[in-house]
């Protein structure tokens, strides 16, 4: 070497050192970890829950028996279907909770009230949406439908109604059916229904 001199010799590191260094990284990987988990968490919050929730089991035991009566006075099923996109969610009808009004031998003549709900993530742009309409066999006309599906709204069964609380939407439309048939001029007024 030019100048004889050579460069100090480096600092020998102690052992303990060493494990201090590695003991600080292990935290350090542990407390991001935890925070990242902590994010994680806060951005995807449970309450991201979009699953369509059912009518309560005495929102539907309470409704079968109006239904019924209408049925039995009117001469025409009533029902209701409540889905989440192709899920089914509920269904019901004068003929008992779960057992469908349409296509059913012993209900010719039916109206259902049917609604589709789609919730969205908080973080998405697109807002929670509701398309309720009211079905009917071939033989009542689409524009009496149209009229008992746009009656609804009379008894704050709107859109907000059904995205807010749809089981509890789903099966007071269902009760109002025989009242918005008869104004209709489908069948005459149900009796009264009875405790």
């Amino acid at each position: 070497m030019a100048g004889g001199k050579r460069p100090p010799p480096a600092a020998a590191k102690s052992p303990a050192a060493g494990r201090s260094a590695v003991k600080a990284g292990l935290i350090s990987a542990v407390v991001l970890g935890v925070a990242g988990l902590f994010v994680v968490g806060i951005v995807s919050d449970s309450s991201d829950d979009l699953s369509i929730p059912a009518p309560a089991t005495d929102e539907r035991a309470d409704t079968v028996p109006i239904l019924r009566e209408a049925r039995t006075s009117q001469g025409i099923c009533y029902g209701w279907r409540l889905a989440g996109g192709s899920d089914v969610v509920s269904v019901g009808s004068n003929l008992g909770d779960g057992t469908p009004v349409a296509a059913t031998p012993t209900c010719p003549r039916w109206i259902e009230v049917t609604a589709d709900i789609t919730y969205t993530a908080g973080s998405s742009e697109s807002s929670d949406s509701a398309r309720v309409q009211v079905k009917g066999s071939a033989d009542i006309d689409a524009a009496d439908l149209y009229a008992i599906e746009r009656g609804l709204e009379r008894f704050g069964l709107d859109d907000d109604a059904f995205i807010d609380d749809p089981g509890w939407a789903v099966t007071r439309a269902a009760t109002t059916l025989p009242l918005l048939a008869a104004e209709a001029g489908l069948a005459a007024p149900a009796a009264t229904p009875t405790a």
